[in-house]
């Protein structure tokens, strides 16, 4: 199971909204060749740490893709890119931000880093995480996503966004 995660909180000047820009960028990536399988709701989270900048969207989606873990992060490196992510300060508020959490179970401490370092403590991603895999198991630790959703601290920045709303 490859899962990729979606943020924004910045408006793109050719796509409009965080939501447009997101939705945008998953077409880009089928451009590209990867499939998407399933995807979750949106949500509107938070931003972490705590700060004054926007609230973020977020998305998450399980796709298909030929691509071995370090090719596709340079894909949604690119991605990012073309929609004007501009990589500054960490934590900063952005138009895109496309992050690699799982392939295939790999678990790697060299680049990329699998699964992804942080996404264990974010409910921003574990959340949306469990509408496409509710059985998913973190591949390191072998905790249950419900699990780590209950333990994650930001869980109370996490809001659904219905189809008729968002940032």
């Amino acid at each position: 199971m490859i899962l990729i995660a979606f943020g924004g909180n910045l408006p793109n000047v050719q796509h409009g909204s965080p939501r447009e820009t997101i939705e945008a960028a998953l077409g880009a990536l089928c451009e590209r060749g990867v499939s998407v399988l399933a995807r979750s709701r949106w949500y509107s989270t938070a931003p972490v740490p705590p700060s004054d900048q926007p609230r973020f969207v977020n998305l998450v989606a399980w796709i298909d893709s030929a691509l071995l873990p370090g090719e596709l992060l340079a894909l949604l490196h690119d991605v990012e890119e073309e929609f004007g992510r501009v990589r500054g300060a960490r934590n900063a508020a952005r138009v895109l931000d496309i992050d690699l959490l799982d392939h295939n179970g790999a678990i790697s401490t060299d680049w990329p880093e699998l699964p992804h370092p942080r996404m264990a403590e974010r409910a921003f991603v574990l959340v949306p995480l469990h509408d496409v895999a509710p059985d998913w198991r973190h591949p390191v630790s072998g905790a249950r996503v419900d699990d780590l959703i209950a333990a994650a601290p930001d869980l109370a920045g996490v809001e659904l966004l219905d189809d008729a709303t968002g940032p």
